[in-house]
């Protein structure tokens, strides 16, 4: 295969995967499917390569205005009204013309808006929509948008696009942005809001009104599972009239897809967001605190972006990547065990309390204010904190346990097991049970639990950066 004929298999590739099911060709206001689009540019794919630097990318040739703005209540115009050409005038066709006009204004031959390029009664269509739409808002040449409650950039802090759950993504996607305001007049003088000169008073005003750091709006936003309690807080205050779009418009920011489900449920659409972003390991998705979802095995899904909101402010190394499995038990990860004992002077009184404890294998280490329920049944249960931020590395032949100076656990515990006919003697093993060796033991422990509603917790260790411990401080649980 010649080099051109690689990048016509490329650019088929692109348009045919990569770019919206249909657009609008600006030259008629007509729909033009993927073919049409490929048909169009397919001349134009250069038989050398042009590219100073060798690389040829379909998205510089194939180039196409996006819409982002804020839904009206009711008059938007709707696929089949486009499909069949009548289009009923009122604010929302205005709203289109308005955009197509800008759209022309910045050479592009087609142009997609939300409103009328998706066939809503195909299930498959949909799906595939809401699945891909960070990338076509990344892959667009420039996105257009109106800011419908604004006239100047101040007016950006109270504009409701500013607070719905879609259009975050539509911030971060794409690497070209115009900001209109209501009468559809340029809000700067630039042709790319997204300049990378941090002190522009919209990207600092955008930065206030989102709690975004500029250098995420500005530079190209990289989507993945990571800094997700981070980004979690961008979504917590946003609002979505489906209650499962508060995960479902979050795939593409943490690069994760999930079948679409209308009618789940918001907790259960955010429960399969949260169980796929774990796949990816990344420790940061465990950085919340206050009621856990209800899940049917586990206490380590939180409920919503919110549960974010309150997390600890935690500046850790990494240690790596961390095994989570979502099981019939709960969520199962190994954790560093480290035992902590609760000092008698803590344990009076009734009621939740803010708790001290001292670290059993580190006297120095105290792990403060973990809330618990004082009673007098503390005496029946083990307490500890599982550290997630370490790393396993080969020391010769053996495998060793790679420890952070600043690292965070859950506040774990747990209960001595009632039996019955107990003795204080010590373990002793008995072979009159069918051939079984059983033991006669003195004390038994149910499995670690989390702590409820207490997120990570910090701890320090006395050391410069790292310490290394055997691999037998690891323990699996089930969260």
């Amino acid at each position: 295969m010649s080099d051109f004929e690689q990048r016509l298999e490329e650019f088929d590739q692109y348009v045919m995967n990569h770019i919206p099911i249909r657009l609008i060709r600006l030259s008629d206001m007509t729909f033009a499917g993927r073919d049409d689009v490929r048909k169009h540019f397919r001349s134009s794919v250069p038989r050398k390569e042009t590219d100073p630097l060798g690389v040829y990318k379909p998205s510089r040739l194939v180039e196409y205005a996006i819409l982002s703005h804020r839904w009206l209540n009711s008059g938007e115009p709707t696929y089949e009204e486009m499909k069949a050409g009548k289009v009923a005038a009122g604010p929302g066709y205005e709203k289109l013309k308005n955009f197509c006009r800008e759209a022309r204004r910045y050479k592009m031959e087609f142009a997609w808006s939300d409103t009328c390029c998706i066939d809503k009664s195909s299930s498959t269509e949909l799906d595939e929509s809401i699945r891909s739409m960070f990338r076509w808002y990344r892959n667009s040449a420039i996105c257009i948008v109106h800011l419908a409650k604004s006239t100047t950039i101040e007016d950006i802090l109270h504009d409701e696009w500013t607070e719905r759950g879609w259009t975050l993504q539509e911030l971060l996607a794409p690497s070209s942005i115009k900001f209109f305001n209501k009468e559809w007049k340029p809000m700067t003088k630039d042709s790319n809001d997204k300049r990378k000169e941090a002190t522009t008073k919209i990207l600092q005003t955008l930065e206030k009104a989102t709690g975004i750091p500029h250098n995420e709006i500005y530079w190209q936003f990289n989507p993945g599972p990571v800094k997700v309690d981070e980004r979690m807080v961008w979504a917590a205050k946003r609002k979505t009239t489906r209650v499962e779009d508060v995960a479902y418009s979050l795939m593409g920011i943490f690069d994760v897809s999930l079948q679409i489900a209308y009618g789940e449920g918001g907790d259960r659409a955010f429960c399969r967001l949260i169980e796929a972003i774990m796949q990816a390991g990344n420790p940061s998705v465990l950085n919340w605190k206050g009621a856990a979802a209800k899940h049917h095995t586990s206490d380590a899904i939180p409920r919503s972006p919110r549960s974010f909101l309150d997390r600890r402010e935690l500046k850790l190394a990494s240690g790596g990547r961390l095994e989570m499995t979502m099981t019939g038990l709960g969520l199962r990860m190994p954790v560093v065990i480290l035992p902590l004992s609760l000092p008698l002077a803590m344990a009076t009184g009734t009621g939740r309390a803010r708790i001290t404890f001292d670290c059993v294998l580190c006297p120095s280490i105290r792990i403060d204010h973990i809330n618990v329920h004082n009673s007098l049944a503390h005496g029946q249960y083990r307490y500890a904190l599982g550290i997630i931020n370490y790393s396993l590395v080969r020391d010769g032949s053996r495998e060793v346990v790679e420890m952070q100076s600043k690292s965070a656990g859950f506040p774990l515990r747990c209960r001595q097991v009632d039996q019955f006919n107990s003795t204080s003697e010590p373990a002793s093993r008995t072979t009159d049970i069918v051939g079984f060796e059983t033991l006669s033991l003195k004390q038994i422990f149910g499995p670690w639990r989390k702590i409820r509603e207490e997120g990570l917790i910090e701890v320090k260790f006395p050391v410069t950066q790292r310490f290394y411990i055997e691999r037998k401080y690891i323990e699996m649980v089930h969260l």
